[in-house]
């Protein structure tokens, strides 16, 4: 009977599953298909024998490229020597990867199965593993996976933007549609003004130059001998000017309007514009080939480099390819055509651009196709897999290359490659050390800025904090004094008095209106109840030597001056009120004597 157990690798962990039903011919039946899907019928078959949780990310991404190179990690290694059986020959370990099943069974001596109801039982794992692990959701399970999912692939991801190949990939492809099309509007421009100048067209041949001329020109009738120094500067000759400025006395083209002129000139300029950023482009991916493939754009130069790339898909893919592949790359139809008809297979490819195939005679082109595209899988490779790249091996294989073709004119014998090598290294390595230099000094002076920014940050940040302070004592300092006046105030409010303070009237008391009655509050008209009537008078020898309490009570003798007055400030209701009050007094006496 054979002891059957099941590895599963999860994002969250390592997971050892036994299986219950271990005969053989009991797996082989298509109930194990049907349970998989119910949950009860699935623990009846699956059982967990040991769950082991990754400590943390790193852990996890760690573990996770184990697995994908095929490696045992330390974690797996102890996992499976603990938790499984002894004997080793009556143990079976199902896993989904087969790299991962044969490095287990190589290091450990376990026999591993993959395939076939392992699948299954798989899935269903995949499934329920949520149930099957405790304290384990869902919702946690899938944050695990993608989590994991994200940083497996950071990793896999090239972070040296400075060496990115894609850019020059996108760069080569626009190039090549600009040329076609600034030669497509270029054509149109020479067949549309060629009717009104039709001269020009045999004078000047390069296309951003016509288009140029064509703008300037307009009509050809407005042309003189004023206009011949810019001529000169569009055309870089003074003998192409002199003959555009004799062929317009003498043209046999038609006459234009002045709109059909607007149209000529606002499109010419459109095709100027483009050769422009043709020329910027150009720019572009000559210092993007000399950061990513110095060594490949100083062997066949920039557009050939940048071609292969392209077709290639990207720089890596170019270095794995052997030199056979690379020297007929770009020719595949021409290839597979001569597969087909058994006819003879092409020389070269996308290197037939390069210089040297068209200096070599027509006998030793394929000879030198074949030397030169074995120097570039060589400067391919050295640009992919070095860390600091340099131009010093595309040179000295460029040096191979000429030597090579002064061989098969002159019978040269050219120099071994061990010894270009040799000195290629000893250049490569002190060019290396002059660019790690400057390297570094960027890198000091990035640290002197960074160092210098947060000085300055950690400066503001102290004036903020010893300010924040002063302005706390400030507003902590301004509620004292309110505080100290309050117990001054109050005793006005609730109508209590110093007892040194002596009146000569007594208080009289207040008449309100009615709308004054309504807006007060029920605890003022309490307070104002509760004042006393009578008061006691202060000794006449006492005199009062606090100047607060002075001015104290001086305010106390205004307000109350003030509170004599408001009853004559009263509303035409109160006196309304007390005329009539007068007349029902008269009523009633006069009721009285009769």
């Amino acid at each position: 009977m054979v002891l059957l157990h099941v590895l599963f690798e999860h994002a969250v962990g390592y997971a050892l599953l036994a299986l219950k039903e271990v005969e053989e011919i009991s797996l082989l039946q298509p109930q194990v298909e049907e349970s998989v899907l119910n949950l009860g019928k699935f623990h009846n078959i699956v059982r967990l024998v040991a769950f082991c949780p990754f400590a943390s990310s790193q852990v996890a991404l760690e573990n996770a490229n184990a697995v994908s190179e095929g490696v045992v990690h330390e974690d797996l290694r102890l996992l499976l020597e603990t938790h499984l059986p002894s004997k080793k020959k009556r143990v079976l370990l199902g896993v989904g990867d087969p790299k991962i099943g044969a490095a287990i069974q190589e290091e450990l001596g376990y026999n591993c199965q993959t395939g076939g109801v392992i699948a299954e039982i798989l899935r269903g794992v995949r499934l329920h593993f949520h149930n099957l692990v405790k304290g384990l959701t869902d919702l946690s399970a899938c944050k695990a996976q993608l989590g994991l999912g994200h940083s497996y692939s950071r990793t896999k991801v090239k972070f040296n933007v400075n060496r990115v190949d894609n850019m020059i990939i996108q760069s080569i492809s626009l190039l090549d549609q600009l040329d076609k099309d600034i030669n497509t509007f270029s054509m149109r421009v020479r067949e549309w003004y060629g009717y009104h100048f039709p001269e020009l067209v045999k004078i000047i041949n390069d296309n951003a130059t016509y288009c140029r001329l064509a703008q300037f020109i307009g009509n050809r009738r407005e042309l003189n001998e004023d206009k011949l120094e810019k001529l000169e500067e569009l055309t870089m000759d003074g003998a192409k000017a002199k003959a555009i400025l004799d062929a317009s006395r003498s043209s046999m083209g038609m006459d234009i309007s002045a709109i059909d002129l607007i149209n000529i000139e606002s499109f010419s300029s459109r095709v100027v514009s483009l050769s422009e950023y043709r020329q910027s482009l150009h720019t572009y991916l000559r210092s993007k080939m000399s950061q990513v493939a110095p060594s490949l754009s100083a062997l066949i130069g920039e557009a050939v480099g940048a071609r292969l790339i392209a077709h290639a898909g990207s720089l890596t893919n170019l270095a794995k390819y052997p030199a056979s592949t690379v020297q007929i790359l770009g020719a595949e139809k021409a290839l597979f055509r001569a597969l087909k008809t058994r006819g003879n297979t092409p020389k070269y490819g996308l290197i037939f651009h390069s210089t040297f195939i068209g200096r070599a005679a027509a006998k030793n082109k394929g000879r030198i196709s074949r030397y030169l595209a074995n120097k570039c899988s060589i400067a391919s490779r050295i640009d992919c897999f070095s860390e600091v790249p340099t131009s010093v091996f595309g040179e000295k294989l460029r040096e191979q290359v000429e030597e090579r073709l002064s061989f098969y004119e002159t019978g040269e014998i050219p120099r071994k490659n061990l010894d270009v090598m040799k000195e290629a290294m000893v250049q490569a390595e002190e060019a290396a050390a002059e660019i790690t230099r400057k390297l570094e000094k960027q890198e000091k002076k990035r640290l002197k800025k960074e160092k210098k920014r947060l000085a300055a940050l950690a400066l503001a940040s102290s004036e903020n904090s010893s300010s924040t302070p002063e302005e706390c004592e400030e507003t902590s300092e301004k509620p004292k004094k309110k505080k100290k006046q309050k117990p001054q105030e109050v005793p006005q409010e609730n109508g209590m008095e110093d007892p040194s303070i002596s009146f000569s009237k007594p208080k009289k008391k207040k008449s309100f209106s009615k709308e004054e009655l309504m807006s007060s509050d029920p605890e003022e008209t309490a307070g104002s109840t509760s004042i006393p009537k009578k008061k006691k008078s202060s000794p006449k020898g006492e005199t009062v030597n606090d100047p607060e309490e002075a001015g104290h009570r001086s305010g106390s003798k205004k307000k109350r001056k003030f509170s004599k007055e408001e009853p004559v400030s009263s509303g035409p209701e109160e006196a309304a009120g007390k005329s009539s009050s007068k007349k029902k007094k008269k009523f009633h006496k006069a009721s009285q004597e009769d």
